[in-house]
């Protein structure tokens, strides 16, 4: 009899309501806060950012060290849908060159989002004390980073958000893997997207100009990104660098949009005419003849 109870009550309930839209099914399980504490130690936090706080995460069972987002659902329908992208996009990918999702929970309050830690520097920082890449050092990052958005976009996922910041070495060993990390604005390109988003001194052309755009837009900032380490210096800037903000992205913008940088003396006068090649691929203001992450990472150089 026990068996049979629970389902005349369902049947009960669903014919009470009219349209049959609640069934005992849908109760939504949640994890409990318990779930994540028994498992892993929060620390303390490492940064907040627009739609999350980030902590050290320690697994009790192993010591492994890990990264966890934690999203407030409380914050809004824009935190709440954010969380739950970041959450589709991490559970699709798995390649050596993306920092990996390891555990996810939701709460009735809040999502976390557990990740691989990567404990070297980021890419950034070295160009801040080494001043520029060499074109072997460049490219064995590049290749990392071609490869990784090679597979996301064979996934038809846009990452949005490449720049050095994002590229961080693994680990703090000699010959460490570059892994990208940052995907709070990847998204599926169902049809193309309209909404402008980025960072300014990477965005493509047509973000700019707000056309619909895709995943030549990764391209593109791959090929800043490989112009920085060259050079040491980035593309698109504004000579006036004034406190004038307003103005400094509207010329900045103006660039872009004309595709005008180039190649300057003296800190090209050494690299590879190859690599210049590449660069200009990358840099296409056309996104239609934009070279692909597959098609770079079969270039010569």
């Amino acid at each position: 009899a026990a068996g049979i109870r629970p389902h005349i009550h369902h049947t009960k309930l669903t014919t009470a309501m009219p349209f049959g839209c609640i069934t005992l099914g849908d109760k939504k399980d949640y994890n409990n806060p318990s779930d994540v504490t028994d498992k892993y130690d929060l620390g303390q936090t490492v940064k907040t950012e627009e739609f999350c706080e980030i902590f050290r995460a320690k697994e009790k069972s192993t010591g492994k060290m890990y990264t966890c987002k934690k999203f407030l659902k409380k914050d809004g329908r824009k935190v709440r849908k954010a969380a739950k992208n970041e959450i589709m996009i991490l559970n699709m990918v798995k390649h050596p060159n993306i920092l990996q999702l390891v555990d996810v929970f939701e709460t009735r309050k809040e999502y976390f989002i557990f990740l691989e830690l990567a404990t070297g520097r980021e890419v950034f920082d070295w160009i801040l004390d080494q001043g520029y890449y060499s074109e072997r050092d460049t490219s064995n990052v590049i290749r990392q980073v071609l490869e990784a958005v090679a597979y996301l976009h064979s996934l038809k996922i846009v990452h949005r958000n490449l720049k050095l910041e994002n590229l961080v070495y693994f680990n703090r060993l000699k010959n460490s893997k570059i892994v990208i990390s940052d995907f709070h604005l990847a998204k599926l390109e169902n049809g193309l997207i309209k909404e402008p988003c980025g960072t300014p001194e990477y965005l493509a052309p047509e973000v700019v100009g707000r056309q619909k755009y895709g995943r030549p837009v990764d391209c593109w900032a791959i090929g800043v990104i490989m112009y920085i380490l060259l050079s040491g210096n980035p593309p698109f800037y504004d000579e006036n660098d004034d406190e004038d903000y307003e103005n400094h992205d509207k010329n900045l913008f103006r660039k872009i949009l004309a595709g005008d940088y180039e190649f300057d003396s003296p800190y090209w006068d050494d690299i590879s005419e190859a690599a210049k090649d590449l660069v200009s691929r990358l840099m296409e203001v056309d996104q239609d003849t934009r070279i692909t992450a597959q098609e770079a990472i079969n270039h010569e150089w």
